[in-house]
């Protein structure tokens, strides 16, 4: 019931994006075209780079939204709008991808979830925090499930394990970004599709390269900053050849979702 409307505003949203970016340079050079022309190059080749050593920065943090998230102390987006906590480029890259008709499987909940719900069909996620999981419960949406599990690791993979077999589905899509990490890694690695992906935030830790290695997993790693966060680090996805996110037919990202 929401494939269509999915994947057309998916499209809208990419087409939209690429427009806006497009009128975003083209005023740009329209206004400093002419400083170009007029002013000799020596001269004008300094005033370019120390606007671009300026404008930059400035550009990247109210066009991502990484401003309002630091100021909000909330992953969002320039609108307001929830997004996953993962780096820019991994951001950027999923919302080009038509999320319609699939699973996802989340351990740690948050932004993410309700990112997730607007595009998926159905949301499974696992939660430890019983005031972020009624938070998140609180919005009414009907495609999420959250399970609240303990934080003690032996019996809250239990618990994840039979809660998963109660589901009985495979995803297309599950994210480590909570919880025990390195040791969901076996139960991800079970219940994830042939042609599904493995999100994993913070992968420079938790041991998740080491996990992962000699497991017939490849791996597409997006550095870079984050929401609200000052120093960057790595979400990396992994997959198996046919990993659908990676389909040669899909387009190239140019324009970042607003």
């Amino acid at each position: 019931m929401r494939r269509g409307p999915d994947t057309l505003k998916a499209q809208h949203t990419c087409r939209s994006s690429g427009n806006s970016a497009m009128a975003t340079l083209t005023t740009l050079h329209a206004v400093t075209a002419p400083l170009k022309r007029l002013l000799p190059s020596w001269l004008w080749l300094p005033l370019r780079a120390i606007g671009t050593a300026i404008f930059t920065p400035i550009q990247f943090s109210l066009g991502t939204g990484h401003l309002r998230s630091s100021l909000t102390m909330s992953s969002v987006s320039r609108s307001g709008k929830p997004i996953p906590w993962y780096t820019y480029p991994c951001i950027d890259f999923l919302a080009t991808r038509s999320m319609a008709g699939k699973h996802v499987l989340e351990f740690g909940t948050g932004n993410s979830t309700l990112w997730w719900a607007d595009r998926a069909e159905r949301v499974l996620g696992f939660e430890s925090d019983p005031a972020w999981r009624d938070r998140l419960l609180g919005y009414g949406l009907r495609n999420v499930t959250i399970r609240l599990v303990p934080e003690d690791q032996k019996n809250g993979i239990e618990i994840v394990r039979r809660a998963i077999a109660e589901n009985g589905v495979h995803f297309d899509v599950v994210i480590i970004d909570g919880l025990w990490r390195r040791d969901l890694i076996d139960v991800a690695i079970e219940v994830v599709r042939k042609t599904g992906i493995i999100i994993c935030d913070n992968a420079e830790r938790f041991g998740f390269y080491e996990g992962f290695a000699g497991r017939g997993f490849s791996r597409v790693d997006f550095f870079g900053n984050a929401p609200g966060v000052l120093l960057p680090h790595c979400t990396s996805i992994f997959f198996q050849e046919d990993g659908w996110v990676f389909d040669e037919k899909e387009r190239v990202p140019i324009a970042r979702p607003t």
